[in-house]
């Protein structure tokens, strides 16, 4: 059960092995791209559609009429990465239970967000965790745990794409230990928990009036996406890539500041170096580009 990019690699690992994933479970067809006129396929569709595996596309989880088309397929295990919260009817149905990878350390970063909020956060260092479904969201018992590091200048992105991987490896390993009966589980510690709530448009706002490292932090904790933005004359502006400037800003927070093709935006105690960003209606570029064209 799953439907973006990060759930593909657990998949794929699961087939190569010779397991039999008897059917995906995945979102709905969508329409997107240009005009809304594109009808979007998960990830995760397109490749059990490649791979020949059943795909079940269920618009409501609580429908009995899912339930019977699941407990048809007889599965003995069900395995969720990157889905949406399934009802205690799906999630009880299979004799060896159902298990989820999630990418944090739980129990910290329970939620829908957690790569972007580590990030945001200043972490040194996260991972991914497999554990049981129990009935509120990632608060299951844990089976095994694997830590990554985020280097000072990991977006985002780049920790998901290295997660993914690692997560699958993590994921492989944990079906194998319950196909042998050989795992033990551990209770989360409710004193350790933190919360990775999803992330809005209206919430990637960059507040500039804080200091240099944490604006930092909050840019590419939400790149390449949802993408941390500003405003510029009233339109919109999507930072993707940035640096850091320590020198001691004369401006006020928030200011921008176009200087030998290099754009600065002043902080508390620093400059954010703008590298790549799109303007509202515009193209993505690097900022020599956009000040070629820009008049302040």
């Amino acid at each position: 059960m799953g439907t973006p990019e990060f759930a593909v690699p657990s998949l794929d690992i699961l087939v190569q092995n010779g397991y039999d994933v008897v059917a995906v479970i995945t979102a709905t067809d969508k329409y997107g791209g240009r005009g809304n006129k594109q009808l979007l396929e998960s990830a995760v569709k397109k490749y059990a559609v490649k791979h020949s595996i059943k795909v079940i596309q269920p618009k409501n989880l609580k429908k009995e009429e899912f339930h019977n088309e699941l407990w048809a397929l007889q599965a003995d295990l069900q395995v969720v990465v990157a889905f949406r919260m399934l009802p205690e009817a799906v999630w009880s149905m299979p004799p060896l239970g159902t298990i989820n990878l999630h990418g944090s350390l739980l129990p910290k970063y329970r939620g829908a967000a957690p790569i972007n909020w580590a990030v945001i956060n200043g972490d040194k260092e996260t991972g991914a965790t497999t554990f049981f479904i129990q009935q509120k969201i990632d608060t299951g018992n844990l089976l095994f745990q694997e830590t990554i590091p985020i280097h000072p200048n990991d977006t985002a992105g780049d920790v998901h794409d290295r997660m993914m991987e690692m997560g699958a490896r993590l994921l492989l390993k944990t079906v194998k230990a319950i196909e042998n009966k050989s795992y033990s589980t551990t209770v989360q510690d409710e004193s350790l928990v933190s919360h990775a709530p999803k992330i809005f448009h209206k919430t990637c706002k960059i507040d500039f009036d804080q200091p240099v490292q944490k604006v930092y932090n909050f840019i590419r904790g939400l790149s390449p996406y949802p993408t941390a933005w500003t405003t510029l004359n009233e339109l919109g502006l999507k930072i993707f890539k940035a640096e850091i400037d320590s020198e001691q800003p004369k401006e006020p927070p928030g200011e921008f500041v176009a200087e030998r093709k290099r754009l600065k935006i002043a902080t508390q105690d620093g400059y954010i170096i703008v590298k790549e960003l799109q303007l509202q209606g515009k193209k993505k570029m690097d900022a020599p580009s956009f000040l070629n064209g820009y008049k302040f």
